[in-house]
């Protein structure tokens, strides 16, 4: 905003504006709230405007609320024509009018969108961007078999983040690598509610339970049993989870196909279900995991 020719007032309207809202924005996501006493609507909305930008506050999103009665050089500045006005704003710039947000959710669900564009430099962002290269060190050191040094580096980092999922994921597979089921499970009762449904959580469930799973039964046993009947699907069932629990997921994965190219629905589906099971602990993005899927699909729908 150009200063020349306006009064003390305006001068100092601006300077505060600059200082309070267009500084901040350079790294920050600032919320810019227009409101006025006489608006019943606008008086409701600033508590909820409080809530979410403390809710995001380590995210790097600030709320400025800038009376719109008292700074009406502002309010034109801006071209604000009904209260109450809300823009999010961004090196200096508008991004977003978030004015029809009235509700807590509608109001995150645009701020989650806005900061998954946005390079916004608060303090989770900074957070995310030390412990990514360690999480990454922490598969590594998981992927060349050293799971012991491995939940040690998920240890640290889950110290420096408490409730990154991917971080207690890597945790809990690396102490199911370990042997030490038990501990994983503990790992991932305790966490809170919205962390456990994320995806990385959930492939460490799936280890889990693919780890946890005792064999049934004597391999010789249940092979002589499918070769007297090859639709035994029940001893198919548990052959496949003595291999897993073995860690022979080829010898897993034969078993569970032909039970599910026999008989699909035997059993509720339930070879189907420990197949997918199984490949959500391997990993869904994993080759193997890939290959198996091909071959599901092949007999799905071939």
């Amino acid at each position: 905003m150009a200063t020349l020719g306006m009064s003390e007032t305006e001068r100092a309207a601006t300077e505060a504006f600059r200082r309070d809202v267009v500084e901040p924005s350079m790294t920050n996501l600032v919320i810019l709230d227009f409101w006025s006493a006489r608006s019943s609507l606008s008086t409701q909305l600033g508590p909820v405007l409080e809530k979410v930008a403390a809710d995001y506050a380590d995210k790097g999103v600030r709320l400025v609320r800038i009376d719109a009665d008292k700074d009406k050089f502002l309010a034109a500045q801006l071209r604000v024509q009904s209260i109450p006005t809300v823009y999010a704003m961004f090196q200096g710039q508008p991004v977003a009018d978030l004015s029809t947000g009235r509700s807590e959710s509608q109001l995150k669900g645009a701020i989650d969108q806005l900061l998954a564009q946005l390079p916004v430099q608060g303090e989770a962002q900074q957070l995310e961007a030390e412990i990514e290269p360690l999480i990454a060190m922490g598969e590594q050191v998981l992927g060349e078999g050293d799971a012991e040094r491995a939940a040690n580096i998920f240890k640290q980092i889950i110290d420096m983040a408490p409730e990154n999922p991917e971080a207690v994921a890597g945790l809990v597979r690396a102490l199911i690598a370990a042997g030490q089921a038990g501990e994983a499970r503990a790992t991932l009762d305790a966490l809170p509610e919205a962390a456990a449904k994320d995806p990385a959580v959930a492939r460490a469930r799936s280890a889990l339970a693919v780890a946890e799973i005792a064999p049934a039964g004597d391999d010789a046993e249940l092979r002589a049993r499918i070769a007297a009947d090859p639709d035994d699907h029940q001893a198919r069932y548990d052959l496949a989870g003595a291999l897993m629990a073995r860690g022979d997921r080829d010898g897993a994965a034969d078993q569970l196909l032909e039970s599910i190219a026999r008989d699909r629905e035997w059993n509720e589906s339930a070879a189907r279900q420990r197949l997918l099971q199984l490949l959500e602990a391997t990993g869904l993005e994993d080759p193997w995991a890939a290959a198996q899927r091909r071959r599901l699909s092949a007999i799905l729908f071939g």
